[in-house]
């Protein structure tokens, strides 16, 4: 959209102060790929030796620099690298023109720093269909690389926003070993919000050192229970790609194998990045009043447990419900019932946060619809469901569905 849109109000109260990353420098700048006056175009420099993993969507349309960034990040060539992202166009269904545009931008971006291009990572976002305007990037490289500054992680994630009403950061540190390592990263996205193995656009940076194949582990189990359990619309979209980058910087050991324990120490402090960031997406879904938590406990395995509450999160019903402030707990039945996984009306218990809404196959005795209306008036809604069968958990996060959201996409275009 052309216009600028009001920040949401579930926004958080500033972007965080986030660390310098020893081996990352960032900068961004408007190239005008769509809209004049935005900011729209980052680029960040990886030191030497720079570990990269990756995760990403798996929609069958998914766009060339997707498909490009998976071909590169099996390897492991050493040297530079670096990551340039665009917004306005996402490059996706553009035929031969979407794989000429990812090869001129990287072939550009590496003549310009000296890095080779198979350790280039791109990616776009906005616009489907359309093709992209690279000799607009391109004509910036050179801008960018004088630019890079390790102190400007923000301005690169303010430059990879579309329908954003707020840039998304977070960061936490963890000690391995005695040394303090530092985690920050940024992400975008507002609409188009499911999730299939990666997340809208993400990008995550440590000075940890460790081995590329131990990351990418790390990355790919931590994904599974932060950025695929976020959803605002049930739509995946073609441009999902999440980047973690360790430089290596952190005077310590480098882990080497998945079972180190130190393993565990610094999947914690990454889940709680990635966490952060889902969950900010949750917040900034397009038009989105309320934040909304789903917790599915009893369920046969973790795997139904979660199919369970992206059917409830997904559930244009029990949007509405939310966003009208009505404690329609009906809907949550219809939305258990429809996601086809086992379930029985006689064991199943729904919660408003603390509050006893059903039971037994019944309404509770103690609910009424007073508490449930008076709950339904919080900024954040906790839905629980105990499906009574087994162990399986699953929460996920999403929020309400408003006119607005229909107001953005109807214009997203013009």
């Amino acid at each position: 959209m052309a216009g600028k849109l009001p920040v949401s109000p579930l926004a958080p109260e500033k972007f965080p102060d986030l660390p310098v990353i020893d081996g990352v420098r960032f900068a961004a700048l408007e190239a005008g790929v769509r809209y004049a006056g935005r900011t729209d175009v980052m680029l960040a420099e990886l030191c030497e030796g720079s570990a990269v993993a990756g995760v990403f969507t798996r929609s069958s349309t998914r766009s060339a620099a997707v498909l490009d960034c998976q071909e590169k990040i099996t390897e492991d060539l050493g040297g530079k690298a670096a990551i340039l992202v665009n917004s306005g166009n996402s490059n996706a269904f553009t035929g031969q023109s979407g794989f000429d545009s990812v090869a001129k931008i990287t072939a550009a971006v590496a003549e310009e720093m000296g890095i080779d291009a198979n350790r280039v990572f791109t990616a776009s976002t906005g616009v489907i269909g359309e093709p992209l305007k690279w000799e607009r990037i391109t004509a910036k490289i050179g801008d960018l690389n004088a630019a890079l500054d390790e102190g400007a992680m923000e301005k690169a994630a303010r430059a990879i926003m579309t329908t954003d009403t707020f840039p998304k950061g977070a960061t936490e540190t963890a000690t391995l070993d005695g040394v303090e390592v530092k985690i920050a990263g940024f992400a975008k996205g507002s609409g188009m919000i499911a999730p299939d193995m990666a997340t809208m656009l993400c990008y995550i940076f440590t000075d940890t050192a460790i081995s590329r194949e131990v990351l990418q582990q790390c990355l790919w189990l931590d994904n599974a229970s932060t950025f695929n359990c976020v959803t605002v619309d049930g739509d995946t979209s073609t441009s999902d790609t999440v980047l973690v980058a360790a430089t290596g910087k952190a005077d310590m050991e480098p882990i080497t194998d998945f079972a180190d324990p130190r393993v565990r120490v610094f999947r914690d402090a990454l889940h709680a990045v990635m966490k952060d960031l889902a969950i900010q997406i949750a917040r900034d879904g397009e038009g989105a009043t309320k934040l909304i938590e789903v917790q599915v406990t009893g369920a046969n395995a973790n795997g139904p447990a979660h199919r369970v509450a992206m059917a409830i999160a997904n559930s244009p019903l029990v949007k509405t419900a939310v966003a009208g402030e009505d404690p329609n707990w009906g809907r949550i039945v219809m939305a258990v019932g429809k996601s086809g996984e086992r379930a029985e009306r006689d064991r199943l218990t729904i919660w408003f946060g603390d509050i006893l809404v059903a039971e037994n196959g019944w309404v509770a005795p103690s609910y009424t619809e007073e508490a449930g209306a008076a709950y339904m008036k919080k900024d954040e809604i906790v839905i629980r469901v105990d499906l009574g069968l087994d162990n399986g958990t699953a929460t996920v996060w999403s929020c309400d569905l408003t006119h607005g959201y229909i107001s953005i996409n109807a214009d997203y275009r013009s």
